[in-house]
C-alpha cells in the first residue's frame, strides 16, 4: 500500500502513527504541497478533494481522509485496538475524537489560514479578527483538556486511543507551526502529551 504524504502535515502523520502502532509497512510517496502537487490533475484523480493523505491499494483503489484510512487499517489489523473494544468505549472515543476535530483542530486551522505562513503564499487575505477568536478558542480547549486530564491519563478512555493520537498531533502542529503552544502551567496536559509522544511508535 502507498501513502501519499508530506512531512510536517498533521493529517498524514495520523496515518503514519496508526500504521506504526499496528506494525504496518507502507510505501511513502511525498506530495510537495509547497509546489501545489496535491492540486495537480493526476493527483485529483486519486482524491477529488485535492488533499493528503491518500492511501492507494494494490489494485489502484484510493482512499482519502486520514480517519477513513485509519479505520480501514484498523479493520485490516484490529490489534492493537485504537477505536474502541466495545460499543460504549467506541462511542466515547468517537465522541471525544469528533470534539477534538470540530472544536480544537478546526480552530487551529483557522489560525493557520489567517497566520503569516499562509499569508506569504498569497492564497488568502488574512483576517486578524478571525485569528484572534480562533487563538482564544484554541487556548480555551487546552484548558478544558487539562481539566479532563486531571481526572484520567488519556482523553477518551482509561487507555491510549485514536483520540490521543489526533489531539497530540494537533498540539504539536499548533505549537510548532501556528505559534499556539499550550500554556506552561497546564501540567496535566503536558504530562499526557509526554505519555503519548514518547511512545516508540509515535516517535517512529
Amino acid at each position: 500500500m502507498k501513502l501519499y504524504d508530506y512531512p510536517g502535515a498533521p493529517n498524514p502523520r495520523r496515518v503514519r502513527v496508526v500504521a506504526a502502532e499496528k506494525g504496518i509497512a507502507l510505501e511513502h510517496v511525498t506530495v510537495d504541497m509547497g509546489k501545489r502537487e496535491h492540486k495537480a490533475p493526476q493527483f485529483i484523480q486519486k482524491n477529488p478533494s485535492g488533499k493528503i493523505p491518500v492511501l492507494e491499494l494494490e489494485d489502484g483503489t484510493c482512499i482519502g481522509e486520514s480517519i477513513a484510512i485509519c479505520r480501514y487499517l484498523e479493520a485490516l489489523y484490529p490489534e492493537p485496538n485504537l477505536f474502541g473494544e466495545n460499543s460504549l468505549e467506541t462511542a466515547k472515543i468517537e465522541m471525544t475524537h469528533r470534539q477534538i476535530e470540530l472544536e480544537l483542530m478546526s480552530q487551529i486551522g483557522v489560525s493557520w489560514v489567517n497566520g503569516p505562513v499562509v499569508a506569504k503564499l498569497g492564497l488568502v487575505k488574512p483576517i486578524k479578527e478571525a485569528k484572534k477568536r480562533s487563538d482564544d478558542l484554541t487556548h480555551a480547549y487546552y484548558r478544558r483538556m487539562n481539566n479532563e486530564l486531571a481526572q484520567r491519563d488519556y482523553l477518551a478512555s482509561n487507555r491510549y486511543s485514536m483520540a490521543d493520537i489526533t489531539a497530540a498531533i494537533a498540539v504539536d502542529f499548533a505549537s510548532h507551526m501556528v505559534n499556539l503552544k499550550p500554556a506552561v502551567e497546564l501540567n496535566h496536559l503536558w504530562a499526557w502529551h509526554e505519555r503519548v509522544t514518547s511512545r516508540q511508535t509515535f516517535v517512529a
